[in-house]
């Protein structure tokens, strides 16, 4: 059977890592030591409502993103740190979970002779970090650092398109806000790892809807 694409590019954390066990699990455990009890539902809505503002206000880097982001969650929360105390998120990062599903679906993929990219909301000293928890090479690597910009902003896909050329190539994500609507808008094929079984949104249409990495592997191998 011939590959049904030539490369698949994936967004990393929500995709490949488990950001929202991240995310919550390492804030509940610094407010804790802090005296503040705090709730995973609580927290994951104050960062997807915050961390967005952050990153469309100027460039920064994604440690500072987060930082920032973590500052003024914490404020919502009546909880008083410092900006130093409020870099544990960033520090956290490479320590964040891959899914259960990611390593045996990547591997499948990069056995069945699929190329294999990166498009990333982070530096790459911290993506580098989580690649060391991923089993295969990935030889298209794009990052908010290289291209001073987050996604849904279009200069991830812009970029990945220079340096993919023609090539068949589908985008898989889980994030419908940062990668279905901007691929969809540029014309990319894309497929949604829809894990947390979220209703789409009124715009963005990919072509395929996976809740793990697992389907995408049986679509394509």
């Amino acid at each position: 059977m011939s590959n049904h694409f030539d490369i698949i590019t994936f967004d990393c954390y929500g995709t490949l890592v488990d950001w929202e066990e991240g995310i919550s699990r390492t804030f509940m455990q610094a407010a804790a030591e802090d005296g503040v009890r705090l709730e995973r539902a609580q927290i994951l809505a104050a960062h997807a409502a915050i961390e967005p503002r952050v990153q469309a206000e100027k460039f920064r880097t994604y440690r500072d993103v987060l930082t920032e982001t973590v500052g003024r969650m914490a404020l919502g929360f009546g909880w008083v740190i410092d900006r130093e105390r409020a870099a544990f998120l960033a520090e956290s990062l490479p320590r964040w979970n891959v899914f259960d599903d990611t390593n045996p679906a990547l591997g499948r993929l990069r056995d069945a002779g699929y190329r294999l990219g990166i498009l990333s909301n982070v530096d790459r000293d911290l993506l580098e970090a989580t690649m060391h928890r991923l089993d295969v090479e990935f030889e298209l690597v794009i990052t908010a650092q290289q291209v001073s910009s987050y996604k849904p902003a279009d200069p991830h896909f812009l970029a990945a398109r220079d340096a993919i050329g023609g090539k068949r190539w589908l985008h898989a994500a889980q994030s419908w806000f940062h990668d279905i609507v901007p691929a969809t808008r540029l014309g990319i094929p894309a497929a949604w790892i829809n894990r947390n079984r979220d209703a789409r949104g009124a715009e963005g249409r990919p072509e395929h809807e996976f809740h793990d990495l697992t389907g995408l592997a049986d679509l394509c191998c």
